[in-house]
């Protein structure tokens, strides 16, 4: 396997040069297409002076040319950062701003591109993918077109690069308000996707579905895990994912084998998609993580399609996937009470449940914090040196390495020996849809409306998409502030996954005898 992103890419090529890497909406690229075309973007930044070290973010929406840009960043030897083109732009500019970006790939009609582009951005090339030059740079920031890098070599540029080299930034949000970047490197992503072809049996004949975005650490997987295995990725149109019945229309005609999804997505796929008018006999294994999967979910995947394998995934962003566990008949039966395992570590990473005081915790029911360690870890945040040593943490006597992240997740051994049983968090993350979502980065939109005196944010359970938020917000005495307010800086601030779901005005809120908000009964725990 090669130690290097990019490197799987050529691999690919070399072996296969016409077999079709990339299929989206009735178009193919062949594996020699994305190989050289990406080679061609590469140059053009390496031409410009970018390189190793460097971040180059990445604005553009599902398609061929994110993809193209993903290789084409790596291959000149810099770091990509995903930057959600749906999300407000001044959190985009702080994601830019943050990690320092030089360059920006994006095309005209990318959504609201024309206005990051005047918020100050911190570079100092901007490349336009579009098929027709739209983009404006503001001064002095140089543009090149796609007529300028389709003028540049097709072979790949030399270009020095080691595995533990930052392949990509991902920023997920951050309990102070503010997103937090996830530097990961080669490494990590090639030893998971190394797991991921072993595990799955993965190998050229196998067409993948892509439905995460980039900027979600799912998307590691449909990428790279296909690529290297010489499989054909199906670009799944952001749009579509919303209509589970086109989704399910997808899988039958694109003859879909493996697909990776949030457990809330299969649940409207399950409920609504007409699984038993389609043809999925083609599709042989089915993953989920990023939440918890809903065993009436479940079962009625499996009824539906039935010879298919399930796995559940576990793993935060600075892990990747660090436990797995292979559905079991059993385990969708109706008299079936406890959640599903999120399973055994992966045998790349070494999984352990510590204690408050600090000791491992074998013993099955006890809950403590899963630690991970590994070669799949994380580097740490970007820029937050404190933030870094707080959550990766020394563990010596590791087989593995010295490092071990400390995922602020809790589980107990599971009595039937299945492995790890999920059961919350420490602190005030959670996950809705798939995504992870601090708290604290939505109560500091809610604090940023003129005339809010305090305000909270709770997660609800919800059966279908994992955790519905809900704001609380508390206006100054004298003060008038509407729902509209609140929703507008929302929209502002916040993407669109993080917007609370219900908003309900109080004259205060409830406090702990310690004097903090008083979350669980907010949330109508006590």
């Amino acid at each position: 396997m090669p130690s290097l992103l990019h490197e799987l890419l050529t691999e690919s090529a070399m072996r296969r040069p016409d077999q079709d890497a990339l299929r989206l909406g009735g178009r193919a690229l062949s594996y020699a297409g994305l190989e050289s075309r990406s080679n061609q973007i590469a140059h053009a930044l390496r031409e410009a002076g970018l390189g190793r070290g460097d971040r180059i973010g990445i604005h553009l929406r599902k398609s061929f040319e994110s993809v193209l840009a993903v290789f084409g960043i790596l291959k000149a030897g810099a770091t990509y950062v995903p930057i959600d083109a749906s999300q407000p732009p001044a959190r985009s500019a702080r994601i830019a701003r943050d990690c320092g970006i030089r360059a920006l790939v994006s095309a005209a009609g990318t959504g609201h591109v024309d206005e990051l582009l005047t918020e100050g951005l911190p570079i100092e090339l901007l490349v336009d993918l579009g098929d027709q030059a739209g983009l404006q740079a503001p001064s002095p920031v140089r543009c090149i077109s796609l007529a300028d890098i389709q003028a540049m070599p097709m072979t790949a540029p030399r270009v020095a690069a080691v595995d533990d080299d930052l392949a990509d930034i991902l920023y997920t949000s951050g309990s102070t308000g503010q997103p937090k970047g996830v530097m990961i490197s080669h490494r990590a992503v090639v030893t998971f996707v190394d797991w991921c072809v072993a595990t799955f049996r993965m190998s050229p004949e196998d067409r993948v579905t892509s439905h995460a975005p980039l900027h979600f650490d799912l998307s590691t997987f449909d990428l790279f895990a296909t690529i290297a295995a010489g499989g054909t990725v199906l670009l799944v149109p952001e749009e579509l994912s919303v209509f589970p019945v086109q989704v399910a229309d997808l899988l039958e005609r694109e003859r879909a084998t493996m697909t990776y999804l949030v457990p809330s997505l299969l649940s409207l796929l399950a409920m609504y998609g007409q699984l038993g008018s389609h043809d999925l006999s083609a599709l042989r294994t089915i993953l989920f993580a990023g939440e918890v999967m809903p065993i009436p979910t479940l079962r009625r995947l499996i009824e539906a399609i039935p010879h298919a394998a399930y796995y559940n995934l576990f793993g935060p962003t600075e892990t990747n996937v660090c436990t797995y566990y292979r559905v079991t008949p059993g385990d969708v039966g109706p008299e079936r009470a406890k959640p599903l395992p999120i399973g055994r570590p992966c045998e790349y990473s070494d999984v352990v449940l510590v204690a408050e005081d600090g000791t491992v915790v074998t013993a099955p029911g006890r809950e403590a914090e899963i630690w991970v360690r590994g070669p799949s870890l994380a580097r740490g945040y970007w820029g937050d040196p404190d933030r870094t040593a707080r959550s990766f943490v020394a563990a010596s006597g590791s087989a593995t390495t010295d490092r071990a992240y400390r995922t602020g997740d809790l589980a107990c051994w599971d009595e039937d020996g299945d492995g790890l049983l999920f059961s919350g968090r420490r602190d005030d993350m959670v996950k809705s849809r798939g995504y992870r979502i601090e708290l604290g980065e939505i109560e500091a939109a809610l604090h940023a409306v003129p005339g809010v005196a305090d305000a909270a944010a709770v997660a609800v359970p919800d059966p279908t998409i994992g955790m519905r938020i809900h704001a609380f917000v508390v206006p100054i005495r004298g003060k008038v502030v509407t729902r509209a307010e609140v929703e507008a800086e929302c929209v502002r601030l916040l993407p669109r996954y993080m917007h609370p779901e219900q908003i309900e005005f109080r004259t205060e809120l409830p406090r702990t005898s310690t004097g903090k908000t008083d979350r669980r009964r907010l949330a109508g725990k006590g």
